[in-house]
């Protein structure tokens, strides 16, 4: 290739008259990444639910709660809304009478119709119910004493019980 030959993904870049080593030569470099990525894998991600699929799975057990979000996960969303959800064996009849109510909590998190119904798929999740909680092992009675009297000061119920499950969780970490 010679000097003044474009390469293959370049694009004629304009170089003002004052910057140009000669007169009339062409400068041609490499255009932006990025654009041409987008243009090409915006309609496969449209396609396959874009990123409200991915925000749904980030987001699964704020939308759903805690106990739905062990015993499913959405697998697919179609464009006609229709979400594919894989659902442990013996949840399924409740998720399907609860349907309703899923979709209504998925709709309401992102503030528009996305989802007009559930189909249900039986059968293992992605990730395993004993992957998402660790087991905390029970203090000795003086750890769980020394606990209670650092909390015993905090006149707010709730932070109070919220700071003893992590105090059990950081003390119970670490025999």
């Amino acid at each position: 290739m010679g000097k003044n030959t474009p390469r293959r993904g370049a694009a004629k870049v304009t170089v003002p008259k004052a910057e140009r080593e000669h007169p009339g030569r062409e400068h041609w470099g490499f255009r932006a990444v990025g654009v041409a990525v987008s243009k090409l894998t915006l309609p496969i991600v449209a396609r396959r639910g874009g990123g409200i699929l991915v925000r749904l799975k980030a987001e699964w057990a704020a939308i759903v709660g805690p106990d739905w979000a062990e015993v499913s996960w959405p697998a697919t969303l179609g464009r006609d809304g229709v979400l594919k959800l894989r659902a442990a064996p013996g949840a399924a009849l409740e998720l399907q009478h609860r349907a309703p109510l899923i979709i209504e909590r998925i709709n309401l998190f992102f503030g528009r119709a996305v989802v007009t119904r559930l189909a249900l798929v039986q059968g293992p999740l992605p990730l395993a119910s004993g992957a998402r909680r660790p087991v905390i092992p029970p203090l000795s009675e003086g750890e769980a004493a020394a606990l209670d009297r650092q909390l015993s000061e905090i006149a707010d119920p709730d932070l109070r019980a919220a700071l003893a499950r992590l105090g059990r969780a950081v003390t119970g970490g670490q025999h």
